[in-house]
């Protein structure tokens, strides 16, 4: 059976049949030196004959992605999931801190045949994906929060801005920027997404880093669609 590449931060390591690989703060692969990463958090593993991605940590999620987008999974404390894909995308967050790590397999049990949607957002219109229709404004709030993923050239660790931050980048009031994160969210929560809710800070917080997660594993935005940042002017009207 072949074996599983898993690379983070242009580092490559292997796991066998024989010998899994765990990933965490204290681990085979050790991602960072974050006290809010469990030691041992993500474990690839061969499970009778199918290679398989597991959440051995107590807490955290990680949301799954095949490389075109057409496959998202929410990976719980205690969940797997198979790796059927050639390439497999892993987005994970703890604390203020959003990782990406690939997973490579050589012989995957199935294929997948791309269907390649390119659809046109530079009218300001609202915006079909997946079935589901975002306008402008929700695809800024969703490329405020994503941008620094989509700028750096390697996979590896990025920031989620808080809502001020990104309220601040696209020349927005605070209340009008979580006025379109709640529209977006609940839109995506009626669409069978889940990890969208939250209250309190903590919670709020939270929620940003999983819509970030699955706008990036989801293809919701890529760096294409940077350009709607470039010029973005205050309305002052509609956005107080």
């Amino acid at each position: 059976m072949s074996a599983v590449r898993v690379r983070l931060c242009g580092e490559e390591f292997i796991a066998t049949e024989r010998q899994p690989l765990l990933i965490g703060r204290e681990a085979d692969i050790s991602v960072d030196d974050n006290r809010y990463l469990h030691r041992r958090f993500l474990q690839v593993a061969c499970v009778e004959g199918l290679w398989v991605l597991r959440n051995v940590g107590a807490q955290l999620t990680a949301t799954v992605s095949d490389l075109q987008g057409l496959f998202q999974a929410w990976l719980a404390p205690g969940a797997q999931v198979p790796l059927l894909s050639t390439h497999t995308i892993v987005y994970f967050t703890a604390g203020p801190t959003t990782y990406e790590i690939d997973i490579l397999l050589d012989e995957p049990p199935f294929t997948v045949t791309p269907v390649i949607s390119d659809p046109d957002s530079s009218d300001g219109g609202p915006v079909t994906m997946g079935g589901m229709s975002l306008t402008t404004k929700q695809k800024l709030v969703l490329l405020a929060l994503t941008e620094r993923a989509l700028r750096r050239g390697d996979r590896g660790a990025t920031s989620i801005p808080s809502s001020k931050v990104a309220a601040q980048r696209l020349r927005w009031t605070l209340v009008a920027f979580n006025r379109q994160l709640d529209n977006i969210c609940q839109k995506l929560a009626a669409f069978g997404v889940r990890g969208l809710h939250g209250d309190s800070e903590n919670l709020a917080a939270n929620r940003r880093a999983r819509l970030a997660e699955y706008a990036l594993a989801a293809r919701l935005v890529t760096r294409a669609d940077l350009a709607l940042l470039e010029g973005v002017e205050a309305d002052g009207e509609e956005l107080a």
